[in-house]
């Protein structure tokens, strides 16, 4: 299980990452026979290979779930607590596609970076785990090209920043969108605090 947004990290350390709409956790079930080349950390790879990549690993997968958090959210309860919400989510989605499919849920759950206190699955956290697990890594392209898509949308319904090529992070063209027109109803707006707007 991994995200697309990787500012959870960042937040750790202090540092800041989209300024702008969801995070998305992506949890990845894939069959034991999966081969797929290419698959890596989803910030390693191009926009143009996520796509590709994203389109075959839900195609190969055994099943997936999707879980996502809003900048209301995110503000409210800090950027780690609703990477945790979302994941749980995703485990949750791909939980019951299995349960839909066979019967079956997921036994084991690895996850990228951080520990699931609520999970109540057995589960193993892997520090850049994006980079070493195939499984995580699919989840991270999964998560990262359902966030593009979504930030792609809200580029047509908040013209002006620049969402379409900056997917919400602090840009030169984003700030001059915030100059020119504000902050829109997807800033997380405890991000922007330490920013001047």
């Amino acid at each position: 299980m991994g995200t697309g947004d990787p500012v959870y990290r960042r937040y750790r350390r202090g540092r800041p990452g989209p300024l702008a709409g969801p995070v998305v956790a992506a949890c990845v079930v894939l069959p034991q026979d999966f081969d797929l080349l290419g698959v890596d950390d989803s910030k390693k790879l191009s926009e143009k290979r996520r796509e590709h990549l994203y389109s075959r690993i839900l195609e190969r997968a055994v099943a997936w779930g999707i879980g996502r958090r809003g900048p209301e959210v995110i503000d409210e309860i800090n950027i780690l607590e609703a990477t945790k919400l979302a994941m749980l989510d995703a485990a949750a989605a791909a939980d019951e596609m299995l349960r839909e499919k066979d019967g079956s849920t997921m036994e084991h759950v690895l996850i990228d970076a951080l520990r699931l206190e609520a999970l109540d699955k057995p589960q193993t956290s892997i520090i850049r785990g994006d980079s070493s697990s195939v499984s995580i890594a699919a989840a991270s392209i999964v998560a990262k090209v359902t966030r593009d898509r979504r930030m792609i949308k809200y580029a047509e319904e908040y013209p002006g920043y620049g969402f379409e090529r900056n997917k919400g992070y602090g840009t030169k063209a984003h700030y001059e969108g915030i100059r020119e027109h504000g902050v829109t109803p997807i800033h997380r707006r405890n991000f922007l605090k330490n920013t001047g707007y």
